[in-house]
């Protein structure tokens, strides 16, 4: 037998399968796409990933068959891609251990949703061959955008995640994003599933290979053009305290955990630090309202530096209500509040509990009240520094959504806190993105989180200094300078490669169903 007919002998067996086989196999196809991502990154297995569906859905006979295909691979895609969520629901005990099956099943479940709405359209519109590459690779692409949109948007794990594993690819992004780069991951990923309709298909997967390298070595090209350079006068010292997130909020520790910081941030360093950093909540209490607390901060604050800090902000309404943000405050070296930014995009059910009237529970985050969101992403001018965008927690996963109106900011500063989250790949994945907002917005970034990932990362994705996983201390940088323009997508967003795929799609639809006929 020769390679192309087994190839197209696997291809009918798989299209074939039936019952829980089928099942299984959509699953494990599924679980394969998701080693692709941090920190396992094997990219390679996208190739046995999305070709394995592509046949799946080839057989499937039915509309109903296809979504099922479509939904069992998203299934098998965000149970490994999004376990990690389930720590969070074990900080306090038992407490929120009745949301386990929710977490990590019936959100997997939810999502899945998406993919089954491919395989659905992908399975009526016939596509086949190399047309039907790039019309699955537009579905995807449609799809993972909504995904980061409807419902408030939940965006984690976009499928090109996984070349951060190389720099050089990475700056596809600067053109078209990260679905940008994920549609081509998916061309060249899928393009073997074309082999299994003509052996002169084989053209195909050479022809998306040579696209990959093309890719590559324009990358390669990009970063040895740009060196990374620092902007003058300015250190920054990043405090990495490392304190369990079930002993953060206890009222015993909280002094405690604020002195490991003030410790840490006083610690003396290789070169003089100007600006110290400290992630999300670092303060457990409200700094507006502590002047002994904001006297403690600005007594490390290097003279005419400034300290970043996390911590949640309280205001009371003249009708006794209380509000809550999830705030970061500029302090300067006398202990004043300089400037605030509340955090605008909120964690459902962990920072608020969407249709709260509706649902009797309480949010996971630490106390009752829910947060308020803040304004939207904005840019803070503070004296010592250039103007930055601040980001807390996972505002930093959203994709042409993480610098408002208004004043370029000239670098991002993320503030997290991961340790709800454990040893486990979610830290990781939360750092990837956070490395391609820096990319598509052609900004530094840096990173401060409570147990990790921390890092300094340049306007190319480079990670110039990082602090591990599960370490504590601190991290002493220079900040890079940002690009001297903005790139293509900081400029167009995702309306190029949103366009392409309608194009693509409209293409087909008019080809196959007006012209055909």
């Amino acid at each position: 037998m020769t390679i192309a007919a087994g190839v197209v002998c696997l291809a009918g067996w798989l299209g074939a399968l039936a019952g829980w086989r089928r099942g299984l196999a959509g699953i494990l196809f599924g679980v394969s796409a998701a080693a692709s991502l941090p920190p396992i990154h094997a990219l390679p297995l996208l190739v046995v990933a999305f070709t394995g569906l592509i046949w799946l859905l080839a057989g499937a006979g039915s509309g109903a068959r296809a979504f099922r295909d479509g939904w069992c691979f998203g299934f098998g895609y965000h149970v490994p891609g999004l376990y990690w969520i389930a720590n969070a629901l074990l900080v306090e005990g038992t407490r929120f251990i009745w949301m386990l099956p929710f977490s990590l099943f019936g959100l997997p479940a939810v999502l899945a949703v998406y993919a089954g709405l491919i395989g659905w359209i992908f399975h009526r519109l016939g596509a086949r061959g190399a047309s039907g590459v790039l019309v699955f690779a537009a579905l995807w692409t449609l799809a993972e955008w909504l995904r980061g949109l409807l419902f408030t948007g939940f965006p984690w794990n976009p499928i090109g995640q996984g070349w951060t594993v190389s720099d050089a690819m990475l700056q596809v992004a600067a053109l078209v994003g990260i679905h940008g780069l994920g549609f081509l991951t998916v061309v060249v990923a899928a393009s073997v599933a074309s082999v299994a309709g003509s052996v002169r298909s084989v053209g195909v997967p050479c022809l998306a290979a040579l696209a990959l390298m093309a890719a590559w070595a324009g990358g390669m090209l990009r970063l040895d053009a740009t060196p990374a350079e620092a902007v003058p006068g300015v250190t920054l010292r990043i405090v990495q305290a490392g304190i369990a997130q079930h002993h953060k909020w206890q009222p015993e520790l909280r002094i405690a955990h604020f002195r490991r910081h003030l410790e840490l941030s006083a610690r003396l360093g290789p070169a003089p630090v100007t600006h110290v950093i400290w992630p999300e909540t670092a303060a457990p209490f409200f700094l507006a309202e502590e002047p002994g607390a904001r006297t403690a901060i600005g007594g490390i604050v290097p003279a005419g530096g400034l300290a970043i800090v996390g911590a949640p902000r309280l205001e009371r309404g003249t009708d006794g209500r209380v509000s809550l943000w999830n705030s970061l405050h500029a302090i300067d070296e006398h202990g004043t509040i300089a400037a605030t930014y509340d955090k605008a995009h909120l964690v459902p059910f962990g920072e608020y509990v969407p249709l709260r009237r509706i649902l009797p529970i309480d949010k996971v985050a630490f106390g009752m009240t829910d947060f308020s969101p803040g304004p939207g992403p904005r840019t803070l001018a503070l004296p010592g520094l250039p103007p930055f965008g601040p980001l807390i927690c996972y505002e930093a996963i959203f994709p042409a959504a993480v610098i408002g109106d208004g004043p370029r900011p000239a670098w991002l500063v993320n503030l997290t806190n991961d340790a709800w989250y454990g040893i486990s790949s979610g830290p990781f994945q939360h750092f990837a993105m956070a490395r391609l907002r820096a990319v598509e917005e052609g900004v530094p970034l840096v990173r401060a989180a409570n147990t990790g990932i921390s890092g300094v990362i340049d306007a190319h994705g480079r990670v110039v200094a990082m602090l591990g996983l599960g370490e504590a201390g601190v991290l002493d940088s220079m900040l890079p300078v940002a690009l001297a323009a903005p790139p293509p997508f900081a400029r167009i967003g995702n309306l190029p490669i949103l366009g392409l795929s309608l194009i693509i799609l409209g293409a087909f639809f008019y080809y196959r169903y007006i012209i055909a006929k």
